[in-house]
């Protein structure tokens, strides 16, 4: 299996990412695949819908998966020679922390950022019974 970078393709900034991707980091169409969680079945790759919603995924073509940030630092590790080093740059333990953070303020954010639209908004989180 080739390594997959799956992302919201309803969403206008995750798509101009995965363009960006596609262009400018991915040395070839054969390094890696780049698609749109909902032209996949999710449940082959070992995913479900509401992860997919949440944060980037990368499955490794051992079918491993990491998501968020972490999907970040396996995209950049399997990218161009110069974004490599950003990759392993990323695992590190301070600079992990970090890109979590980040991940997620662009994740919760990224209807505002160039490309994003009200639909880029993720859920608003559920409550259970009783919690406001």
């Amino acid at each position: 299996m080739r390594p997959v970078l799956v992302f919201d393709g309803d969403c206008g900034m995750c798509s101009s990412t995965a363009r960006f991707v596609a262009r400018r980091l991915r040395r070839s169409p054969t390094d890696f695949d780049i698609e749109p969680s909902q032209r996949l079945d999710l449940a082959e790759l070992g995913l479900t819908r509401e992860q997919c919603d949440e944060a980037l995924q990368w499955v490794a073509a051992d079918g491993s998966i990491t998501s968020g940030h972490e999907a970040v630092a396996s995209l950049l590790s399997a990218s161009r020679w110069w974004a490599r080093p950003m990759g392993s740059a990323t695992r590190a333990p301070g600079a992990r922390t970090l890109a979590r953070v980040a991940y997620r303020w662009v994740a919760d954010h990224r209807q505002i950022f160039p490309g994003g639209t009200p639909a880029c908004s993720l859920p608003a989180p559920r409550t259970t019974q009783g919690e406001p």
